[in-house]
């Protein structure tokens, strides 16, 4: 019993190394966890951030055109609404130019607009021709802008980009399986004889496992805890230089990143220590020698 004890001990070189090697794969593993929910908060944050101006004519009065705001605002689709008005049109225009186009063409060339942020479920083609058609219903929207092409492109890109990911996150699964697999196969190798010799004195196959598992338990546990704080700290240093991205990099991705690592190191590690362990208990004792 004393020497199980000490061939499974917990704090040796063998458990900080495979604790190590373990962190490594599951701090890949986050990276790509984070990407992928980062990239759908991206998304969100550029589709709401699209432009929809609707454009007034000039004989619709300015009480009429704030209480056409206020029912905007309460439309699904709406975000955010911004009245820009004549004046307002005409000022921004003058700072952007430098020049006063009313000083010399003797009137204001500009009219009255409401800009719309659309939510982001929203924010394709075919539900903003919907929304174009719903506004036109009012005779004095003159016309309705979108950049067609631009949203067109940004979905597009938004798919692909997805879809790649969503790929690389499949396929550094299976190599993160690889990888911590080989390490903890490499580590009860080196215990076949010792696992063969408890067989022989009549231990149970559960007794043999029970101190192999709760040893790869932990290293889950370790790993999946170091990883994550790499992780929370470069968000943290991230946001800091640049607050704007908390909106991509929000609590609720890291808090998620952050689960997925941990229970993925604890159960990748349990389920390839008790395949290993259970190969070796399977194994005659002159095989032991061959492999």
């Amino acid at each position: 019993m004393k020497a199980k004890h000490h061939s499974v001990s917990y704090f040796d070189m063998q458990f900080i190394t495979s604790s190590i090697s373990t962190t490594l794969v599951l701090l890949l593993l986050g990276l790509v966890v984070f990407f992928v929910l980062a990239a759908h908060n991206l998304s969100i944050y550029v589709k709401e951030n699209i432009n929809f101006s609707i454009l007034i004519s000039d004989d619709m009065k300015e009480a009429d055109i704030l209480k056409l705001q206020k029912k905007l605002d309460k439309e699904d689709f709406v975000k955010k609404t911004e009245y820009i008005s004549k004046k307002q049109a005409l000022r921004e225009q003058t700072e952007a130019m430098g020049t006063d186009p009313q000083e010399f063409l003797g009137y204001n060339p500009f009219i009255a607009s409401i800009e719309i942020k659309l939510n982001s479920d929203y924010a394709n083609s075919d539900s903003i021709a919907k929304i174009e058609n719903l506004i036109k219903k009012n005779t004095n929207i003159q016309e309705v802008l979108y950049q067609k092409d631009l949203i067109d492109a940004i979905n597009d890109n938004i798919r692909n980009i997805s879809l790649m990911l969503l790929g690389l996150a499949v396929m550094l699964t299976f190599i993160s399986f690889a990888l911590i697999n080989n390490t903890i196969r490499l580590a009860i190798y080196s215990k076949r004889f010792l696992i063969h010799t408890m067989k022989l004195v009549g231990a149970s196959w559960s007794f043999i496992r029970r101190p192999f598992l709760r040893r790869n338990f932990w290293i889950g546990v370790l790993s999946g805890v170091i990883a994550d704080g790499i992780l929370w700290g470069a968000a943290y240093w991230l946001v800091s230089n640049e607050p704007e991205l908390i909106r991509v990099i929000t609590p609720n991705v890291m808090v998620l990143v952050s689960a997925s690592v941990l229970v993925f190191g604890v159960l990748i590690t349990w389920l390839c220590a008790l395949l290993s362990i259970n190969r070796y208990l399977r194994m005659k004792a002159s095989t032991l020698y061959y492999i």
